[in-house]
């Protein structure tokens, strides 16, 4: 699969602050690409310079053989980005806005019954926009930066703060989209939601880019895969959890085995929040990015 996104030695510092260090990275046609990290990590003033919003201070962005910023205007049609929350007018309904936002682009009103009905808003078209719900909102703000069929999509933590079922509804869109042949560049702090929907991941720490991969491949790597040992002592049921990446838990696993017949033994497969935390570390900064 051919690159549609690739970044190469990207800097950028605020002051004598460098708050992205030399990253590179490539995303392929057609994938949904995470980029995970705690709050501070570099990971919103990277999107920042990827869509042109701020300049690099070294580095190149090419995002379908077109660089940033220098072909601005050409990318602008075929990239898509969802904008603020608040960026939306609540008097008009969802259909209203989005037949506006058509028409500043020159986009075909026929065009808005095809986001309508991609995004699951069909039903609700005629909602003024006060009175939608979070979920609702959101999925029109995508559905405003889909209607130019864009080919490569920005998606911003896009079920933060969603309840299960819009949740839910979005992680659809995004899959529908990737087989519709969108590429989508993800950002979650849900790792369960990076996994499950992900096909490359990259995690940023401190400016750095500092695991990439596959989710599986990157559990495979680094997480840690433990074996769950269940056994009877006196009538009572006990539980001890290895790791087999340690000398000394295989070493206890064997003497446990020679010790006590096994009730049931079973692998627990390591999970991308494990692997998330074992290559952030403890150094977590819950303050906002601030642009950073």
């Amino acid at each position: 699969m051919n690159n549609i996104i690739s970044v190469e030695n990207l800097t950028k510092s605020y002051g004598d602050k460098q708050v992205v260090k030399g990253i590179s990275f490539n995303v392929s046609e057609c994938e949904i690409f995470g980029f995970l990290g705690p709050n501070g990590a570099g990971k919103t003033t990277t999107i920042r310079m990827m869509i042109g919003e701020i300049g690099a201070d070294s580095g190149k962005i090419e995002i379908a053989g077109l660089k940033v910023p220098k072909d601005m205007a050409q990318l602008k049609t075929i990239v898509g980005v969802v904008p603020d929350f608040q960026n939306i007018y609540d008097r008009l309904s969802v259909r209203a806005n989005l037949e506006f936002f058509a028409s500043l682009n020159s986009i075909s009103k026929t065009e808005v019954d095809r986001v309508l009905d991609e995004v699951f808003l069909t039903e609700h078209q005629q909602k003024a926009c006060k009175n939608l719900s979070r979920g609702l909102r959101q999925r029109t703000l995508i559905a405003r930066a889909l209607l130019h069929k864009p080919k490569v999509f920005f998606l911003d933590e896009p079920t933060s703060a969603l309840d299960p079922m819009s949740a839910k509804l979005i992680r659809e869109l995004i899959l529908k989209l990737k087989n519709n042949g969108t590429t989508v560049f993800l950002t979650t702090h849900y790792m369960e939601e990076a996994d499950l929907l992900c096909d490359k991941i990259a995690i940023m720490n401190q400016g750095n880019i500092v695991a990439s991969g596959s989710p599986q491949g990157l559990k495979d790597k680094i997480g840690r895969k433990a074996v769950i040992y269940e056994y009877n002592v006196d009538g009572e049921m006990q539980k001890v959890e290895f790791s087999l990446s340690t000398k000394e838990d295989r070493e206890k696993l064997a003497a446990l085995l020679r010790e006590h017949e096994p009730i049931k033994i079973h692998t627990q497969e390591a999970t991308l929040e494990e692997v998330f935390l074992s290559v952030t570390g403890d150094k977590w900064n819950n303050s906002k990015e601030n642009n950073q």
